[in-house]
């Protein structure tokens, strides 16, 4: 049986009334009030407020629908924001680390700006400190240049002094030599006048006749080939004169190349060292792009300097033994050629010594043959002078010859204790650089020590080299 629209109605507010989800305005239960009073006329006053509330619970009940999306899209905003609200604490502790981070980078910078300022000052130290040092070993190279020609000028002087004296020597014994004989000759014209007066007989006038002419003939032989030794000794003097010049000049050349050859080499032991302590230097940093393109630029300089300061060696090793060779093969030949022109002369010398002692001889034995009845306590004056001059003169001649044997022999031992000290120097040099090669890169000396050494190894040298 169907229901009537009244109780249907009746039902349907009931159960909107009931209905605790979904919330009933008071003017839909109003209308649903008015709706129950049994005052409808007709079937068409019914069916329309009918129409109409079915728009309206329609509405109704549309509208918690779209309140769950609102409220779920809320949650998920809720959601959204609770997550961005955990995220804004990582990020406030994160900043506080950045903070803490930051200050601590401030204070490493100024700590770094410190550090900076100082090594600026000490840069700048340094620098004049390179510059004294640099300034130092040029005046260091340039006195021990001026040392080195001093000490060659004096050994020069020394020597022409040494030469100078035994030239006064000579020429004080040649000057004696010369007074005797003039002596012995004026004694013999002496006698001979005496003997011509004395003796007058035959045999005493042919002697008298014969030796005069003879005693001539010897002195103005003996006077023309000293002559002639004089001038060839004089010529022979000045072309000893010239090839010593030469060969000072040579050896004076050749001692400052040497002393430029050391320096260089010395040069080439520092820039050797600092390419050492560079190619550390790279091998340490070699993480560092930077420093180690500017290491390898310095180190690229330092290489092209001592191949520069190589090739400055090997062209003055060049000069050198282009000079001696030449100098020792043209002044050992002149130098030989000279002590055989002085051993020809020292012969000439001793031979016309014998002759004169011969001729003496002869003048006494013709004296003794000329008087053979004198007796010994009867003899002449001028004869005992004579003889006088004569035994005096052979001491003289044996006393010479002593001083010349013992010049010799100094001489000798002079040229062994040279030949010795350059051996000992050799040596030396040889055992240094031999050293310097051997000794590890981690032992390496400053320049100041360096120089110490070069210093003291000198005076070892000069101290071994001076005459005992």
């Amino acid at each position: 049986m169907p229901k009537s629209p009244a109780r249907w109605l009746s039902g349907i507010t009931i159960s909107l009334v009931y209905n605790k989800s979904s919330p009933i305005p008071s003017s839909f239960l109003l209308q649903l009030q008015i709706f129950q009073v049994p005052s409808c006329s007709s079937k068409r006053d019914l069916t329309m407020p009918l129409n109409w509330y079915i728009m309206e619970l329609s509405e109704i009940c549309g509208s918690p629908r779209h309140s769950s999306d609102r409220v779920s899209r809320l949650e998920a905003l809720v959601e959204t924001y609770k997550r961005k609200l955990e995220d804004l604490g990582d990020l406030r502790r994160q900043v506080r680390l950045l903070e803490e981070r930051n200050t601590v980078y401030m204070q490493r910078t100024c700590e770094l700006e410190e550090e900076l300022r100082r090594a600026n000052a000490g840069r700048t130290q340094l620098d004049s400190y390179k510059r004294q040092v640099h300034e130092l070993h040029t005046k260091h190279s340039s006195e021990a240049m001026k040392a080195e020609k001093w000490q060659f000028e004096y050994k020069n002087l020394h020597d022409k002094y040494e030469a100078l004296l035994k030239e006064k020597e000579r020429l004080i014994s040649e000057r004696d030599t010369l007074r005797e004989t003039n002596e012995e000759l004026r004694c013999v014209q002496v006698q001979q006048k005496c003997s011509l007066v004395s003796d007058s007989g035959a045999v005493g006038n042919l002697a008298s006749e014969i030796m005069p002419t003879e005693f001539k003939e010897t002195v103005v032989r003996l006077q023309s080939e000293n002559k002639m030794l004089c001038v060839q000794e004089e010529s022979y003097r000045q072309k000893l004169g010239e090839v010593q010049l030469k060969l000072e000049e040579a050896q004076r050349s050749q001692n400052t190349l040497e002393t430029q050859n050391r320096l260089s080499q010395q040069q080439i032991a520092q820039l050797r060292s600092q390419v050492e302590d560079l190619q550390k230097a790279l091998q340490e940093q070699d993480s560092k792009a930077e420093d180690s393109s500017l290491l390898q630029k310095k180190l690229e300089e330092h290489l092209e300097k001592l191949h520069e300061a190589h090739s400055d060696l090997q062209k003055k090793r060049e000069v050198i033994d282009d000079l001696e060779p030449g100098v020792d093969s043209n002044m050992a030949k002149k130098i030989d050629e000279l002590q055989t022109i002085l051993r020809k002369k020292d012969e000439d010398m001793k031979q016309m010594e014998e002759r004169y002692k011969r001729y003496v001889e002869k003048a006494r034995t013709v004296i003794k043959t000329l008087d053979p009845k004198q007796k010994p306590h009867s003899v002449p004056p001028e004869v005992q002078a004579l003889r006088n001059q004569l035994s005096e003169r052979d001491r003289k001649i044996q006393h010479l010859e002593h001083d010349y044997e013992k010049t010799r022999s100094r001489h000798d031992v002079e040229e062994k204790l040279i030949i010795s000290a350059w051996y000992n120097m050799g040596m030396a040099l040889h055992q240094k650089v031999v050293g310097e090669r051997s000794s590890s890169p981690g032992q390496a000396q400053s320049f100041l020590a360096q120089q110490r050494q070069s210093t003291q190894a000198r005076r070892g040298l000069s101290a071994r080299l001076q005459p005992r």
